[in-house]
């Protein structure tokens, strides 16, 4: 898939298409943050706890969770107490309808600057795809490692599926030791759509999620047992997803 080479072909690409992909050459030129900037938030991923919710009875996820408020206009970034991640069954069919508390971020990576300037740029960017932005972001992001010690690991165990958000970044933060992995992105209203396979790190994959359905092909070990680590942040104007 080809990438994007600065913002005003990010813009033109989601009017057009609803995605795009941000590799790490030219993350910098659009976010003001070089790769090196965000690498040593890298060793957090190697402490994340077992996601204990996973239906499907497997052992191949990690998570941390944390939720934040960004205020566009002001460029300002808030924390939201910790609360528990939920979806409705509708975009969640595997695990929706249920409250999912995972362990929060750790205050080392969620006061970390780079980590919260992240999260606000692209939170800026996705605004500025937007003939009308909000005036706010209800963001949360999630930390995953999905790993191979077990056989199989399964990034999107829920299969092809929409956050019920405005936008979804999905962004590579490791991978060694593991083949597959393959990212599908499809119109969400016809039959079009592309694959391809993320492997930088800190390359970026930017969604309308009203537009598109995505997800990612199980991973296997490539020799020794791997991992693939993301962080996937998502940003909604009307308020954070809870229970009715």
């Amino acid at each position: 898939m080809q990438t994007v080479a600065n913002k005003t072909d990010i813009v033109q690409e989601m009017q057009a298409r609803g995605f795009c992909l941000i590799a790490p050459a030219q993350l910098s030129a659009v976010t003001g943050i070089t790769p090196a900037a965000l690498d040593p938030l890298r060793p957090s991923w190697e402490a994340l706890p077992r996601d204990a919710y996973l239906r499907d009875g497997g052992r191949y996820r990690s998570r941390r969770h944390a939720s934040y408020v960004q205020a566009i206009a002001d460029s300002t970034l808030s924390d939201v107490p910790h609360r528990a991640h939920w979806q409705p069954v509708d975009y969640n069919a595997l695990h929706g309808g249920i409250e999912r508390w995972f362990d929060p971020v750790t205050p080392e990576v969620s006061t970390d600057a780079a980590w919260r300037n992240f999260i606000l740029r692209i939170g800026e960017l996705c605004a500025s795809t937007l003939s009308a932005p909000p005036d706010r972001w209800y963001i949360e992001a999630h930390q995953f490692r999905i790993d191979t010690t077990e056989g199989i690991g399964r990034p999107t165990p829920e299969g092809a599926h929409r956050d019920g958000v405005d936008f979804v970044a999905v962004v590579l933060v490791n991978r060694r030791g593991v083949k597959g992995g393959e990212s599908r992105v499809f119109d969400a209203h016809g039959p079009s759509g592309v694959r391809f396979t993320l492997t930088e790190p800190w390359s970026v994959l930017l969604l309308e999620d009203a537009r598109v359905i995505h997800e990612t092909t199980p991973i296997q070990p490539d020799g020794e047992p791997g991992v693939r680590d993301t962080l996937v942040i998502t940003y909604r104007r009307s308020g954070f997803q809870d229970p009715m």
